[in-house]
């Protein structure tokens, strides 16, 4: 797991050994730190060593995404806004664990419709220019990703030490995909000349016969992985294509551009394991239609609204589990609709 950053010698007392800091020679000093169970404090803090050390990559993660909201004043007040009200960059980088995985609503959701509309880009805006996924970074508030993949995790890290200037980065994460067999990357990913992917398009055989997929199904996540199962299952795959948004906000309009031109004829899904008063659907939705110019609609798939983040109860959430896959595939479930 991520969390085994420091090895402890069982025999000599205090003897420890950090690998992250024997990668390669000259590299930078890498610190872990079990901090105390106050969000507000350590949070606060360490935003103002980010602040500080413009350099340095802070990465503060909550034990469960759920728990920055103990510390959402400090998020409300200074990461959200920090650069409009005081003109002051941070490369803060927050990894929240998210991820609907049968556990309770205290353990399930950091909230990431929280982050989305407090987000600054505008969802009728369509600026396209040489540079715009650059101009999209240096003119947002901060960054909001959902990475499927360790390549692409490793990737936008890199790319926040990288930038010519500093924005916080909300990085949603689920704990499963740490275990999860698909859930894997070639080293052929990470090597000079790859970059962060904002969006990772369909490249099975739906891709290869755009004009004969009926339904484009978009997600962002670790729900990626139930959609391609349940896709094998029903033998969809070249009726369906499943295309992921790694980051968020500021929104890929440009690759979704392409993703949608490229399949004229098939419904637009917007697929996701949160519910619908949560998670990313009220974010994403107008900015499909600004895209498509209002001409064809962007069904949502998911849970029904709910007031808690989470069931708890593992057969309640294999049940909404079922019954939202079975939409995400049932080809007929929008013939008709406007």
């Amino acid at each position: 797991s991520h969390r085994h950053h420091v090895l402890h010698d069982q025999e000599v007392d205090k003897r420890t050994c950090v690998p992250m800091n024997h990668l390669w020679e000259q590299q930078a000093p890498y610190t872990v730190c079990n901090s105390s169970l106050s969000e507000y404090g350590v949070l606060g803090f360490e935003l103002g060593f980010a602040m500080a050390s413009p350099n340095a990559l802070v990465c503060w993660e909550a034990q469960f995404g759920d728990f920055h909201n103990t510390a959402q004043c400090i998020i409300d007040q200074f990461i959200s806004s920090g650069q409009a009200k005081w003109v002051r960059h941070n490369g803060i980088v927050l990894l929240l664990p998210h991820g609907m995985e049968g556990m309770g609503p205290e353990h399930s959701s950091a909230r990431p419709e929280r982050f989305l509309q407090m987000s600054n880009d505008d969802s009728d805006a369509y600026p396209f220019s040489e540079q715009f996924e650059v101009s999209q970074l240096y003119e947002c508030n901060w960054i909001v990703v959902n990475c499927s993949t360790p390549a692409n995790y490793f990737h936008v890290l890199r790319r926040q030490i990288l930038l010519p200037f500093r924005k916080p980065l909300i990085i949603l994460t689920p704990k499963s995909l740490l275990r999860h067999p698909e859930a894997k990357s070639s080293f052929d990913e990470m090597v000079s000349g790859t970059t962060f992917q904002r969006v990772i398009p369909e490249n099975g055989l739906a891709a290869h016969a755009p004009h004969e997929v009926k339904r484009v199904i978009f997600c962002t996540g670790k729900v990626y992985y139930d959609l391609v199962k349940e896709r094998k299952n029903q033998d969809l795959e070249k009726q369906v294509a499943i295309t992921r948004l790694e980051q968020i906000s500021p929104f890929p309009f440009d690759l979704l551009k392409e993703e949608l031109e490229k399949y004229p004829g098939a419904d637009l899904v917007w697929c996701q394991e949160e519910h619908k008063n949560s998670g990313y659907y009220d974010y994403v939705k107008p900015r499909f239609r600004t895209i498509v110019n209002h001409t064809r609609p962007i069904w949502y798939v998911g849970r029904e609204p709910a007031a808690a983040a989470a069931t708890g109860n593992k057969n309640t959430h294999l049940v909404s589990l079922r019954r939202f896959l079975d939409t995400a595939f049932n080809l007929e479930a929008f013939e008709g609709k406007t």
